[in-house]
């Protein structure tokens, strides 16, 4: 389904009145395909690549990923004012990682890149969102997941419930308890305490053990 101007403006508040795009192609034929499509948008001002690097938004608009298109990706990422999209004929699932760590935040496929989503995909880079087909954002939430499985079900933990050991820590934590005084209730040695709470703050990236208390509290943890 296509997304019209209207549509486009109405939920797009927070972006510049104009988008600046910087297009980026393996081939001419690839980027005078998608400056065609773009430089009919009023929305947008395309950059030449004397002003790339003052661009909202590069898009990337290739056949395949492989390392000269990873080359590329890392040296745009190091413009940190300039978010990146990628256009690309064909993707496997597991460049999907990669291209993520070389900072790309939007990835279309060639076969729909027709004006609108070349526009809204532009849009979205410039309002600090992010854009995946469907199947390419359930693989990346699998291999998130995986990943996830992977660090913690050895210990029989996730990234959002606690163990009993550490329930019972955050419990008297939250009675007023000092390090000390928990460590003589759970006979535990004080060392012991300071890593488990360390372990809390650390894993659920809480700033300090009063907030560890107020997250397991809203969350039904202890």
């Amino acid at each position: 389904m296509s997304l019209t101007t209207t549509e486009l403006q109405s939920g797009t508040a927070r972006r510049p009145h104009r988008v600046s795009v910087a297009v980026y192609a393996q081939d001419l034929v690839l980027r005078i395909g998608v400056v065609h499509q773009l430089r009919q948008r009023p929305e947008v001002e395309l950059l030449d690549d004397t002003d790339a690097e003052r661009a909202h938004a590069s898009l990337v608009v290739v056949d395949s990923v492989d390392d000269e298109v990873i080359a590329l990706l890392q040296r745009l990422q190091r413009n940190r004012a300039t978010r990146t999209g990628l256009v690309v004929g064909s993707f496997e699932s597991a460049a999907l990682q990669r291209v993520i760590e070389c900072g790309v935040a939007a990835v279309l496929r060639r076969t729909e890149a027709d004006q609108d989503r070349l526009l809204h995909l532009a849009v979205a880079l410039a309002n600090g969102e992010g854009v995946l087909p469907g199947d390419l954002l359930g693989k990346l939430l699998s291999h998130v997941g995986s990943l996830q499985r992977s660090a913690l079900d050895p210990h029989g933990l996730t990234l959002s419930t606690l163990t009993a050991r550490e329930a019972d820590m955050l419990r008297l934590v939250a009675d007023g308890f000092d390090t000390a005084e928990i460590a003589q209730k759970t006979s535990y040695s004080e060392r012991t305490v300071k890593n488990v709470l360390h372990e809390i703050t650390t894993r659920l990236q809480l700033r300090n053990r009063a907030h560890a208390v107020g997250y397991a509290l809203r969350n039904g943890l202890i």
